[in-house]
């Protein structure tokens, strides 16, 4: 990673990693509103709990907030299929669909702590394409902050973690690229201690990019570190 005479950051790796939701996606309103049903019925604290699902997989969520006396199972297959119809409101994050274009023939997959068909739901209702190499929450035994996502994903494209960038704009999620090894990039105003350091784009139309040879990718955005 180096940074240009203009000010912008110029990395090349052999593969990019997105997150999905806030980082590809903007489920926002969908998302916050199946959680809210959830909180009303059970007498919970709605900001407690989006604080800290953001990210994460329902089952690891539901482990945490989900009271006694409740078949977790049967719960998480409930919000599987509200959330799986709620694709209204749901749009790419700016940037998200050019720079998939500009990375056409590098190694790319999407980390997400969704289930399979409700990140292909998800990504079909924004107007993002799938990816080749899709890791979703059935997929691991630990979702994030636990790395294992972003290790099998450069493992099926075939490269080493620490030589993959990684997108995402949560907690769990930037924990989670740091944990594998591999260089990670902020999208979004999250702030925390594991920010810092990191570079941090608004979103994804002021990232640069473009195929490199065997499958490798430059990538170039403007050099804005977390203090």
């Amino acid at each position: 990673m180096s940074t240009d005479p203009t000010g912008r950051t110029a990395l090349e790796v052999e593969a990019v990693l997105f997150d999905m939701d806030g980082t590809l996606v903007d489920s926002t309103r969908a998302v916050e509103d199946v959680w809210a049903r959830f909180a009303d019925r059970h007498g919970l604290v709605l900001a407690d709990l989006l604080a800290y699902s953001h990210g994460r997989r329902t089952e690891d969520t539901l482990a945490r907030f989900l009271p006694p006396g409740h078949d977790p199972e049967a719960v998480a297959e409930e919000l599987e299929r509200e959330e799986t119809t709620r694709t209204d409101g749901i749009t790419e994050i700016p940037g998200a669909r050019r720079l998939l274009e500009r990375l056409r023939g590098a190694r790319t997959a999407v980390v997400t702590s969704a289930s399979r068909p409700l990140a292909e739901a998800r990504l079909a209702a924004a107007g993002l394409p799938l990816p080749g190499v899709l890791v979703a929450a059935e997929d691991v035994a630990a979702g994030k902050p636990d790395p294992a996502g972003y290790v099998a994903a450069a493992a099926r494209l075939g490269v080493a973690p620490d030589r993959c960038l990684v997108l995402e704009d949560a907690e769990a999620g930037i924990l989670a690229g740091l944990a594998s090894g591999a260089r990670t990039l902020v999208v979004g105003s999250h702030r925390s201690p594991a920010t810092r350091g990191l570079d941090r784009v608004p979103d994804l139309r002021v990232v640069g990019a473009d195929a490199a040879g065997h499958g490798g990718a430059r990538l170039h955005w403007p050099h804005h570190p977390n203090p």
